[in-house]
């Protein structure tokens, strides 16, 4: 380790102010799934496309809920979407009603298969009946829409990869037969440039806004209330969850679970000197700490003590210099190596990409990466998200909250229809920049109420890592 520079970056004392949390969730007007299934048919218009199914189910409904306002809870449902015809939507029983309720008016019919096992299955029709009678017909060229896509790296005929049951897709083919054509259509919804989903609207990024302030406060609790002698589930408590959908279960995990990361708690009791990590995320936010529960390195096994100048230092400066250089139209790439750059000693074991855009899912895509030419644009949701894996003593470091890259025009716009938010908005930049020293650009939004905030030893979270 003799060959990294001395950091610059220091612990000092800082006092998290309270920014505050609203309690009021910004609503989405019905009239804008209408205006998302317009844009849908005007890719179909344009793609070539005869349809496109959509596939959802509870862990992957994004694109489904994107769409439709629809978010299935137990079962899969199933969208057919075609020009000139309304929206039909299978489901199991349980959802037939929030299906029919949803912001964007569809047909809902019922597919007891989609249901859960054991429940009556006496008068199913066939799936094949019930694709022919809402508008599958042989010859077409259908684009399905799961949860994910692929690329010529991970296959030669990757359009054919599709991921969503096999039954489904099984189904669609013979429909279809040898003349039609069934792709993946995933890209349409989450390519990280020109996705649907890959530009939010000024109502959606007050919705994450909103989130972020819960998720963030979460996690600040979590720091600042956890002692030795607690329980893991005891100290998850701080949590407070206001019901939110979760994008990810909650993660929190002590001593040698900690090492894993993505763990959530067990009655395990949490001892002074243990590596700790909390994760919470719900639709829209994420926030994620990890350190050490000490005071400071006296606290720390032997061979980590210097764990702050190693590890943390070197880490803060990287997501610094990030965060100093994100805006509108800069590639991807040069961000990812930026990350390269200052932390690409194997040592620090960054292996995923150094920061993605976070949507109703944690991770929808990412447009950072080694190499990138995808450029940033003004109504991304961004997540900084870079995760050492050092696999040593030296445990890890992280700082994960979310920000929001936005013109001058939809500052604008942010400020005068969500006013409370934007002036939260705006002190944090502020802070960020008087006590951090981390100076945004005017595009750079931060939506977290710890954004910055890095404390390596959890029982002194007034102690937080600056530049300043």
């Amino acid at each position: 380790m003799s060959n990294r520079s001395k950091p610059h970056a220091r612990l000092t004392r800082i006092s998290l102010p309270e920014f505050g949390v609203s309690e009021e969730q910004p609503n989405l007007e019905d009239s804008v799934y209408v205006k998302r299934y317009a844009m849908l048919m005007e890719h179909i218009a344009t793609s070539g496309a005869d349809a496109v199914v959509v596939y959802a189910d509870r862990e992957h409904a994004a694109n489904m809920a994107w769409l439709t306002g629809f978010d299935p809870r137990f079962e899969e449902a199933l969208l057919i979407a075609i020009p000139s015809r309304e929206p039909i939507i299978l489901t199991g029983p349980e959802n037939s009603g929030v299906a029919a309720t949803a912001p964007l008016p569809m047909e809902v019919r019922l597919y007891q298969p989609l249901g859960l096992m054991g429940q009556d299955r006496s008068s199913t029709p066939a799936l094949a009946d019930l694709l022919v009678e809402a508008g599958i017909k042989n010859s077409m060229s259908i684009g399905v829409c799961g949860w994910k896509y692929f690329s010529k790296q991970e296959h030669a005929d990757y359009q054919s990869w599709i991921e969503i049951p096999a039954y489904i897709v099984d189904t669609l083919r013979r429909i279809c037969g040898e003349n039609g054509h069934l792709y993946n259509a995933g890209a349409l919804f989450m390519a990280p440039e020109s996705g649907l989903r890959a530009t939010n609207t000024i109502d959606e990024l007050a919705r994450y806004e909103f989130a972020a302030c819960h998720t963030s406060e979460a996690i600040k609790r979590v720091v600042h209330s956890t002692r030795p002698g607690m329980r893991e589930f005891e100290a998850a408590q701080a949590l407070q969850p206001i019901g939110m959908p979760l994008s990810c279960h909650p993660m929190l995990s002590s001593g040698k679970r900690a090492w894993h990361g993505l763990l959530s708690p067990t009655s395990k009791i949490i001892e002074k000197g243990d590596a700790i990590t909390s994760a919470y995320g719900v639709q829209g936010a994420l926030n994620c700490r990890a350190g050490w529960l000490a005071h400071d390195a006296d606290d720390l096994p032997g061979p980590v003590k210097d764990y702050a100048n190693v590890l943390v230092a070197p880490y803060f400066e990287a997501i610094v210099e990030w965060l100093e250089t994100i805006e509108i139209g800069i590639e991807g790439g040069t961000l990812d190596a930026i990350i390269r750059k200052r932390l690409g000693d194997p040592f620090f074991g960054i292996k995923l990409n150094p920061g993605h855009l976070i949507h109703l899912e944690e991770w929808m895509h990412t447009p950072i990466s080694k190499g990138s030419q995808s450029r940033l644009h003004s109504g991304m949701a961004i997540q900084v998200d870079v995760i050492p894996g050092t696999g040593s003593p030296y445990f890890t470091t992280n700082i994960e909250d979310g920000i929001v890259l936005l013109d001058k025009n939809g500052r604008s716009q942010f400020a005068e229809k969500y006013p409370q938010a934007f002036e939260r908005i705006m002190l944090r930049r502020e802070f960020m920049q008087d006590q951090f020293g981390i100076s945004l650009k005017p595009d750079c939004l931060p939506f977290s109420n710890i954004a910055g905030w890095l404390p390596p030893f959890w029982l002194s979270p007034e102690r937080a890592m600056t530049v300043r």
